[in-house]
């Protein structure tokens, strides 16, 4: 199994009031979450609004989640374009600056064939010794990479130790873990699948509600391994109204002012083209966290 752990926790990027990255918050944060049963740390995600962050600032917060964590977290690093060149030269700058690992996503925009995508994942495992999980979220990049497309990349580079799939086909997952190498790992990629993956041999999830109820779903994952479904199933659906209203709106604009109402950041902003939610959807949000407190930590409102 990876050396990551079953709960990665896709963390936001804080910006300060003129949108530069507050690394201040992002050191509380890193820590809140690690307190909170976060095991590997995703800097610069789709939910750390990786398109409008500059590589400077991916490494300096890589740099801060280190110093913040220490040997408690690992960090694991978004490293994935729809540029295969840009993608190895990125693969290179942030291994040398300390990822523990890369998370490469499938080509979006540009569409590739299984075979494109096959050469886009040799190419950048190719270029770098560090581990890589494979990221695969059709309704963003517009393709679907096959599992026999997953298993073929898995089993030529060894540095590929995984995917996120972001996919609500579970026959897909059935088929990953039926093609992969035995030490091929799975993650969801999506909240509210992560127990029904898990039943058919997904490891864990990479994660946007951990931020508020990390604990809770580490413990859903551990009774599960350790045969008590029914209780994980349990938490599951008492987990069910937050996985469901943190996308109510663009991913993490529901998040960042979820964590600004607990007092986890200090504010909600975003960068364009991302906008700050409207009332009615943070009145859906202020809902959601009055019905789910009891899954909350001790440590926020």
């Amino acid at each position: 199994m990876t050396f990551l752990g079953e709960l990665v926790t896709a963390m936001i990027t804080p910006f300060d009031r003129d949108l530069k990255v507050d690394y201040s918050q992002v050191e509380k944060l890193a820590r809140y979450l690690v307190d909170n049963g976060t095991d590997t740390i995703l800097v610069s995600g789709t939910t750390g609004e990786s398109p409008t962050l500059s590589p400077d600032e991916v490494k300096e917060m890589i740099a801060t989640v280190k110093s913040a964590v220490g040997n408690k977290a690992k960090i694991l690093v978004g490293a994935g374009t729809n540029n295969t060149d840009k993608s190895v030269q990125l693969a290179k700058e942030m291994s040398k600056k300390g990822a523990d690992a890369l998370l490469t996503v499938v080509p979006y925009y540009n569409k590739p064939s299984q075979e494109g995508m096959k050469a886009h994942f040799d190419t950048v495992a190719r270029s770098v010794d560090t581990p890589i999980i494979m990221y695969n979220i059709q309704s963003r990049t517009g393709v679907n990479m096959l599992p026999q497309t997953i298993a073929e990349i898995a089993k030529e580079n060894k540095n590929i130790i995984a995917v996120k799939q972001s996919h609500p086909d579970m026959d897909q997952v059935t088929e990953i873990t039926k093609l992969t190498p035995d030490n091929f790992v799975v993650y969801s990629g999506d909240d509210s699948l992560t127990l029904p993956m898990m039943s058919l041999g997904a490891f864990g999830v990479i994660s946007v509600a951990s931020h508020l109820i990390g604990n809770k779903m580490k413990e859903m994952i551990k009774n599960y391994k350790s045969g008590k479904v029914q209780e994980a199933a349990r938490l599951q659906r008492e987990c069910y109204p937050v996985f469901k209203t943190l996308f109510i709106a663009p991913n993490p604009t529901p998040l960042k002012y979820a964590l600004k109402e607990t007092g986890v950041i200090e504010n909600d902003n975003v960068r364009l083209p991302l906008v700050p939610i409207n009332a009615s959807q943070q009145n859906c949000i202020k809902e959601m966290l009055k019905d789910s407190a009891n899954l909350l930590p001790a440590n926020v409102k």
